[in-house]
C-alpha cells in the first residue's frame, strides 16, 4: 500500500523554503561585499559600542558605586550654584536702584519734561574730525540757508516715538505689532523693570508707562515673570541657573470700541423649524501686541501643553528676558540701531572663529556650546493682575 503521509505537499513547501533561504543568503553575500554598506554598518556598530552608557555598563560594580557617589556630589554642587544665583539676584536688585535715577532722567528727556544742558548733550562721534573738515569747506551761503531752514522747522517735544521706534527696529518685537497697534504704542513713554523684594520668590515685573490716550484708561500695563532658581528634584543635573517658569499679565481697561485684541464678526443663523435667517454679531480674538498682557499660563497640574502652546510660552519667556536684559538697559542704542548692529557683528564674529578653527584643526570633532538665558519683580498698583 502506498504511503500517503506526505500527500499534503510538505516536500514541495520545504523545497521552496530552501530556495528562499538560498536566495536570501546569496543576496546577503552580495550586500556584504559592498564596501559602502560595510562602512555604514561598521560606523553604526562603532557608535553603539562607544556610547557613554554602554561603557558605564561594562564597569565593575565597585566603580559604578563610586560614580554614584560623584553624582551625589554633583547634586550638592547644583544646590550651591542655586544659592549663587540667588545672591546674583540680590546684586541685580541693588544695582537696579543705582541705574534708576539715570533711567528716570532718560524718560524726562524722551518725554520733553526736561531739556538736557549743553554739557549733557555733548557727544563726540567717531567721524568728528571728518565732519569738522567737511563743515569748514561749506560756503557761507549754504550755512546761512541751513540756519534759515532750521529756524523754520518745528521744534518737537522730547524725542517723538522713541519707544515705538525701538519696537519697529527690533525684529522680535515688530513681528508682534499689528498696524492698528502702532497708534497706541506711540503713546508709550517708558518701560521699567522692577525686581522682587528681598525674601520674596524670585521674579521681575515689566512696567509699560503710557501717557493719557484714546484707547485705554490704564497709565501702566504690567507683565510679571515668575522665576525658579533651584534644581529640579526629578532631574537635578539639568539645572543651569534661574529660569522663567510662569508669567501673569494684567487687565487692560479698554475704552468703548477701542479694544484691538478682539474683532467683531457677523454670522448668519438659520432657524431649523421656520427656516428664517438672522444675523448675529460676535467677538473673536484678534492678533495684537497687547495680547502680550494676556499670556498663556504654564501648566501647573502636571499636564503637558501641546507643541504650539509650548512654543508660544517659550517665545513669551524669551521676549521677557529680552526686554529686561537688553531693551530697557540699552534703549537709546536700539533706537539708533547701534545695538542691533552690535548684535549682528557679534554673531558674525562667532561664525568666523568657527571657520578658523575648522581650518587649523581639520578633522577634529566640533563641540556645540549652548548658553541659556535665564533670570527676575514687584507688583505695581496701576494695573489689575489677571
Amino acid at each position: 500500500m502506498a504511503d500517503n503521509s506526505f500527500s499534503d505537499g510538505a516536500p514541495s513547501d520545504s523545497l521552496e523554503a530552501a530556495k528562499d533561504a538560498s536566495a536570501t543568503e546569496k543576496l546577503t553575500d552580495q550586500v556584504m561585499q559592498n564596501p559602502q554598506v560595510l562602512a555604514a554598518l561598521q560606523e553604526r556598530l562603532d557608535s553603539v559600542s562607544h556610547t557613554p552608557s554602554s561603557y558605564i555598563e561594562t564597569l565593575p560594580k565597585a566603580v559604578k558605586r563610586r560614580i554614584n557617589a560623584l553624582k551625589q556630589l554633583q547634586v550638592k554642587c547644583a544646590h550651591i550654584e542655586a544659592k549663587f544665583y540667588e545672591e546674583v539676584h540680590d546684586l541685580e536688585r541693588k544695582y537696579a536702584a543705582l541705574y534708576q535715577p539715570l533711567f528716570d532722567k532718560r524718560r524726562e528727556f524722551v518725554t520733553g519734561d526736561v531739556e538736557p544742558t549743553d554739557a549733557e548733550s555733548e557727544w563726540h562721534s567717531e567721524n568728528e574730525e571728518e565732519d569738522k573738515l567737511a563743515g569748514d569747506m561749506k560756503s557761507k551761503v549754504v550755512i546761512a540757508e541751513k540756519e534759515a531752514e532750521a529756524a523754520e522747522e518745528p521744534a518737537p517735544r522730547g524725542i517723538p516715538e522713541f519707544w515705538f521706534t525701538i519696537f519697529r527696529n527690533v525684529d522680535m518685537l515688530s513681528e508682534l505689532v499689528q498696524e492698528y497697534d502702532e497708534p497706541i504704542l506711540k503713546h508709550l513713554q517708558d518701560i521699567k523693570v522692577k525686581f522682587s523684594d528681598p525674601g520674596q520668590p524670585m521674579s521681575f515685573v515689566l512696567e509699560f508707562h503710557f501717557e493719557p490716550n484714546d484707547y485705554f484708561t490704564n497709565s501702566v500695563l504690567t507683565k510679571t515673570y515668575k522665576m525658579k532658581s533651584e534644581p529640579d528634584k526629578a532631574d537635578p543635573f539639568s539645572f543651569e541657573g534661574p529660569e522663567i517658569v510662569d508669567c501673569d499679565g494684567c487687565t487692560i481697561d479698554w475704552k468703548k470700541g477701542k479694544n484691538v485684541t478682539v474683532k467683531t464678526i457677523k454670522k448668519k443663523q438659520k432657524h431649523k423649524g421656520r427656516g428664517t435667517v438672522r444675523t448675529i454679531t460676535k467677538q473673536v480674538p484678534n492678533d495684537s501686541f497687547f495680547n502680550f498682557f494676556s499670556p498663556l499660563k504654564a501648566s501647573g497640574d502636571g499636564e503637558s501643553l501641546d507643541e504650539d502652546s509650548e512654543f508660544t510660552l517659550a517665545s513669551d519667556f524669551e521676549i521677557g528676558h529680552f526686554f529686561r536684559e537688553r531693551i530697557v538697559p540699552r534703549a537709546v542704542l536700539y533706537f539708533t540701531g547701534e545695538a542691533i548692529e552690535d548684535d549682528d557683528n557679534f554673531e558674525e564674529g562667532e561664525e568666523g572663529e568657527e571657520e578658523e578653527l575648522e581650518g587649523d584643526e581639520e578633522g577634529e570633532e566640533e563641540d556645540d556650546a549652548d548658553a541659556s538665558l535665564k533670570k527676575e519683580p514687584s507688583q505695581p498698583s496701576e494695573c489689575k493682575q489677571q
